[in-house]
């Protein structure tokens, strides 16, 4: 990497603004905000809308689109045609 052109690379604290679950990883985001962590470091906190811990994909909340329902309309709306 060419020094001096890129953003520093640090420990950040993510958190979920839903759920308030927190979790700590490596990344280049910045904030004034700082936080305290279990092993007794502070760490620039980012909070941000949706994590895993709240997104309806990995919650298992996700909602089942009806397909079946979607494809009647199809047909009704364009019928057999043909080319």
């Amino acid at each position: 990497m060419k020094p001096g052109i890129h953003p520093e690379y640090r420990p950040v604290v993510f958190q979920d603004r839903t759920t308030g679950q927190s979790f700590l990883t490596r990344s280049t985001a910045t904030s004034d905000a700082r936080v305290e962590w279990a092993d007794g470091n502070s760490y620039p906190l980012v909070v941000i809308d949706v994590t895993a811990y709240s997104h309806p994909f990995w919650t298992g909340d996700q909602r089942v689109l009806d397909t079946q329902g979607r494809v009647e309309k199809f047909h009704r709306r364009y019928g057999g045609r043909t080319r």
